[in-house]
């Protein structure tokens, strides 16, 4: 497939609306408390008939200090020992969600992210591993795709050497922005050398792949800053890189309240920046995977995309199309079957229900036929830019003219504008529309087309 990208402002401007992300379709403002404990595990049964393998999320949410820009769900606290009622509460809903699945499915994919996973002590690390091994079956020949999200500034000298030994083979590094005045301005304090050693030790220990983020759109950036980063980036070499767009939502998430909206770059500037951004890294050999994503040509990502498997989910793209996801700990998201779940999203909740010997989903959907449909096309569309309409089709057993008489009518203003090209039975999305793929996709969203209250970033 053609992974070449253009930038085309013109379009960008006119397209730069708010929009899903697609790490799910149906997306979680669908969620509805009408789906709990009950209908997971019913769907839990249903998954076992089918088999597979098994991808395991783990929600780790402590974070020393907030960064202003986060829009996670956290918990901010230097009180280390906080993290003890926490785990033993995931450790309890480990055995809980253990108890539905066939023990001899396999863990194809397990990440910790957060908060900070690095948080918790080397000790507490041990112990999460072994009951997780204690409760799922593992990879013991480092075949896994076991990641970690890493935030340097909490990494000691022998923590990566612990995280390669319990079984992790991928890590993505938190960096943001290099330059200091940003890192003031968003309270993320970072030295180079704190980065360029997580990273040198994770290649040193033989980590698979190495990914970082970078942030554009923070307070007091600009072309010229953000092209110092992006030099020490390439200099760097990672494997991968997302480079995400800020999307300032103060009366959404309270830390970006403490951001002066009078510092942040200016609409124009912002584009710039991103437009830099494309060039610098694809000059550099990077291919644009999509969503903020660019990987090296022989990355897994790169290949999967060029092979027509790469996929989405709520932990972003992945290699694993086939696999049931499992979330542990507070607000984690699972998708087991034709159904999605969330975990209640704070620790007092979260810790009376598992002390109850409950498992702690609160809301959730049950996919319908629709559902599926328009979440395959969808699927293909932002993970390989392309849509073969004969093959859902058949696939689905529509007719695809008439079921998305109205979908392809709107497509037909895209063409014009040059993001996509209609050829007999396929849609194609091209380099300038890469970019906007969220638009595409927005086309086939029936519950945008409702007009169903939602507040979502912009798609740039």
């Amino acid at each position: 497939m053609d992974q070449s990208l253009t930038f085309d402002i013109e379009l960008i401007r006119r397209y730069d609306k708010s929009g899903p992300r697609y790490t799910s379709y149906p997306t979680a403002v669908k969620f509805h408390d009408g789906f709990a404990e009950a209908e997971y595990i019913e769907w839990a049964k249903r998954s076992n008939e089918k088999g597979g393998p098994i991808s395991l999320y783990f929600h780790i949410p402590f974070c020393d200090t907030v960064c202003f820009y986060c829009g996670c769900n956290k918990v901010v606290t230097k009180d280390r020992t906080k993290a003890s009622p926490y785990l033993q509460r995931l450790h309890r809903e480990m055995e809980l969600q253990a108890g539905l699945f066939d023990h001899q499915r396999t863990v194809d994919q397990l990440h910790w992210g957060g908060g900070t996973p690095t948080f918790i002590s080397h000790d507490e690390m041990r112990a999460l591993m072994d009951k997780t091994r204690e409760c799922f079956k593992l990879h013991d020949d480092d075949t896994g795709e076991y990641s970690i999200e890493i935030d340097p500034r909490e990494v000691q000298t022998d923590t990566i050497a612990l995280l390669r030994e319990l079984g992790f083979n991928r890590m993505s590094l938190g960096v943001q922005d290099f330059d200091p005045r940003v890192q003031k301005a968003v309270n993320r304090i970072q030295s180079e050398e704190s980065t360029l050693g997580a990273l040198s030790a994770a290649r040193s220990e033989g980590f698979k792949s190495i990914s970082l983020d970078l942030i554009y759109g923070l307070p007091f950036q600009s072309v010229a800053s953000f092209d110092a980063t992006l030099d020490r980036i390439l200099t760097i070499d990672p494997d991968r890189l997302s480079v995400f767009n800020y999307a300032h939502l103060p009366e959404l998430f309270k830390p970006q309240r403490r951001i002066n909206e009078d510092d942040l770059p200016a609409p124009q500037e912002k584009l710039d920046i991103l437009q830099l951004t494309i060039e610098k890294l694809t000059k550099a050999g990077y291919v644009y995977i999509g969503m903020d994503h660019f990987a090296k040509p022989d990355d897994e990502l790169a290949v999967a995309q060029r092979e027509g498997s790469l996929y989405r989910n709520f932990q972003g793209y992945s290699t694993h199309a086939d696999c049931d996801l499992l979330g542990l700990g507070i607000t984690s998201i699972g998708m087991v079957g034709d159904s999605y779940s969330q975990n209640l999203k704070d620790l007092e909740g979260y810790y009376a229900e598992i002390d109850a010997g409950r498992l702690p989903v609160f809301r959730g959907i049950e996919l319908n036929a629709d559902d599926k449909l328009r979440r395959e096309v969808i699927t293909q569309l932002i993970c390989h830019f392309e849509l073969d309409m004969n093959k859902i089709a058949s696939d689905f057993s529509i007719d695809f003219a008439n079921y998305f008489s109205t979908e392809l009518g709107e497509l037909q203003t895209m063409q014009a504008d040059g993001l996509l090209a209609l050829e007999g039975n396929m849609i194609r999305v091209l380099p300038a529309g890469k970019l906007l793929i969220r638009n595409v996709c927005m086309v086939f969203d029936r519950y945008l087309r409702e007009k169903s209250e939602q507040r979502f970033s912009k798609v740039i």
